[in-house]
Formats: structure tokens, C-alpha cells, sequence
């Protein structure tokens, strides 16, 4: 496993965090399209407070590290490298605890491309510790609003994984397809688990709509989320989501492979 400060390496070397490619300007965009209430910016979140756009750019500098200057408006975005190891180490302290009292877990991605290999591994663990990977409602379809209009989308697991796929797209199984921000798979996927009878999970694991759309439900969520997810990192301040992990959600997938072995070591649950 990494050190904690070999991690920050790693992390400040990919860009995970530190200088990250992020755009300043599309975090500035998401924080005031969240304070106007835009729902493709609240991933499923219905804030219980009043978050204007200020209070959303201090949030953001508080949990991430980006720049409180509003007055910052272009450029790349910075991540703070302590920032995301601290809550890698909550991440992993919850992994454990599910571990621990075998709860039955749900993860999901709106990033399948760059992000089913760590979350797969987290799925192969949790499963190898006694816990149930959840798949409910594998193959229904998802509609979903787009920038393109309405695209009818199939709900698909890889490896314990759910995201979203085009409905005339490949075979079911197969390559990871869409990126999706939206909450409707999530509900769409808890929906199906109630409908069977159960179980329910004790956890989602998961990103953008997957941890906003299941922690307004009521269910425990731990996720991750760059800076212009300010949904994720609202909801965790409201007590909605329990851990946010502040990085990059975009860069090469191989970059997330010493971050599985970190979070897993901690967790207790690598082999």
C-alpha cells in the first residue's frame, strides 16, 4: 500500500488532484446553476437550505481546496491533495464498516469508461467479505433528458457495476457505455430491489447521480466527485451523503489503481 504522503504523490503527479484539468469556469457554472435550483446540476438533490452561489464557492473551497476568490473566473481548478487522502480514509473506514456487518451494497458510475475498474474492485472485495453485490433491475430501460433531447438508455451491471448504456447500443454485458449525471438509474435500480422483495443496500457506492439520487432517498452513500459536482459535496453538508471524495472523475483509469489499493488496505479488505 501507499504511504499516505506516496499517495499525495501519485495524486498531485495524475492530476487527480492538486492542479487538476477541471475548468475553473465549469465549476463556476455548476455553482450558480445549483444555487438557481438547475436539476442537471442536483443530480437528484433537494437541498434543504438556501445555497446561494457564494455559499456553494465556500463550500467547494472548504471541501476541495479550489480558490474563494469569485473574482478567479478561468484556468484549471485545485484540488487539495490532504483534502482527498482524508477522505480516502473516511471512504475506506465506511468500506469496513459495510464489510463488517455484511450489508448488502449497490454501486454505480455516470463514468463506466474511466471508473468501472475501481469500482469493480471495491465490488470484488466487499463480495469476498460476506457482503451482497446488488443488481436489481438489470436490463430495464432508463429515459433520460439530454442535451440531444430524450435518449432511452438500458440499465447494465459489469463486475458488480451499474451505469447506463444506449438502448440501441451493444449487447447487454458487454463494454461500459454512456456518462450520465442523472439520478433516474439509481431510482430506477432501488425501485426494482423494492419491487423484488429486496434486500435494500446498506450502501451505495457510486458518483453524480448515483450517491445524490440514493442519499435523498434516505440510503447511506459514499462517492467521489470533482470539483463541478457541487451537488455531491452540498448533500454531504446536509447530512445526506456520508463521505465525498474530492478528485478528478476524468483522467486515464489506470490513475485509480493505487487509490483501490489504499482504500482497500485501509478497509481492511485487500487480500
Amino acid at each position: 500500500m501507499l504511504s499516505p504522503g506516496a499517495l499525495r504523490a501519485h495524486l498531485v503527479a495524475t492530476r487527480l488532484a492538486g492542479e487538476v484539468a477541471t475548468p475553473r469556469e465549469a465549476g463556476l457554472r455548476s455553482y450558480r446553476l445549483l444555487a438557481a435550483g438547475d436539476p442537471r446540476v442536483l443530480l437528484g438533490l433537494e437541498p434543504d437550505g438556501r445555497w446561494g452561489e457564494a455559499d456553494v464557492l465556500r463550500l467547494m473551497a472548504e471541501r476541495c481546496g479550489v480558490s474563494d476568490d469569485p473574482r478567479q473566473v478561468a484556468g484549471g481548478d485545485v484540488i487539495d491533495p490532504e483534502r482527498t487522502v482524508a477522505a480516502l480514509d473516511a471512504f475506506a473506514e465506511r468500506l469496513g464498516e459495510a464489510a463488517g456487518r455484511h450489508v448488502p451494497v449497490l454501486i454505480g458510475t455516470g463514468h463506466p469508461h474511466r471508473l468501472l475498474g475501481f469500482y469493480a474492485a471495491l465490488a470484488d472485495a466487499l463480495s469476498t467479505a460476506g457482503c451482497e453485490v446488488l443488481s436489481p433491475s438489470q436490463g430495464v430501460s432508463v429515459d433520460i433528458t439530454t442535451r440531444f433531447g430524450l435518449r432511452r438508455y438500458n440499465l447494465d451491471y459489469v463486475r458488480g457495476v451499474a451505469f447506463v448504456r444506449e438502448a440501441a447500443g451493444r449487447e447487454r454485458g458487454g463494454a461500459p457505455g454512456a456518462h450520465s449525471h442523472s439520478p433516474l438509474p439509481v431510482r430506477v435500480a432501488l425501485g426494482g430491489a423494492l419491487e423484488a422483495g429486496g434486500p435494500l443496500p446498506g450502501l451505495v457506492i457510486g458518483d453524480h447521480g448515483w450517491v445524490c439520487g440514493a442519499g435523498q432517498l434516505g440510503f447511506e452513500t459514499i462517492g467521489l466527485a470533482d470539483t463541478d459536482d457541487p451537488s455531491l459535496f452540498v448533500g454531504e453538508a446536509e447530512g445526506r451523503v456520508s463521505v465525498v471524495v474530492p478528485l478528478d472523475d476524468a483522467v486515464r483509469s489506470s490513475y485509480y489503481r493505487p487509490l483501490t489499493r489504499y482504500v482497500l488496505k485501509r478497509a481492511c479488505l485487500s487480500r
